[in-house]
């Protein structure tokens, strides 16, 4: 797999909990994919975009590494994107 949906990799790597989540997420243009805000949730990702993501409590930096092709666990989750994370940011809780 080369590409996937940004709503459904969002759902997949755990950033939020539902799908329809993901999707209300980007609909509401609160994630931008190397640096362009993007509102369609069926927008393809590809390895090595960066998202920005503005959630409840902070911005996520993350970096695509993989897909999957199903929501697996936490761990499994992980493997999925490289954090970019700022230093001295604080990190939304998972």
């Amino acid at each position: 797999m080369e590409r996937q949906r940004l709503d459904k990799w969002l759902w997949h790597a755990r950033v939020v909990k539902a799908r329809t989540s993901a999707a209300a997420l980007v609909e509401g243009g609160h994630v931008r994919v190397n640096g362009v805000r993007e509102k369609a949730p069926g927008h393809a990702v590809k390895a090595g975009d960066v998202l920005t993501i503005a959630l409840d409590r902070g911005v996520r930096v993350l970096k695509v590494t993989g897909f999957s092709e199903r929501r697996g666990d936490a761990p499994a989750a992980r493997v999925l994107y490289e954090d970019l994370q700022p230093p001295g940011l604080p990190k939304p809780p998972e």
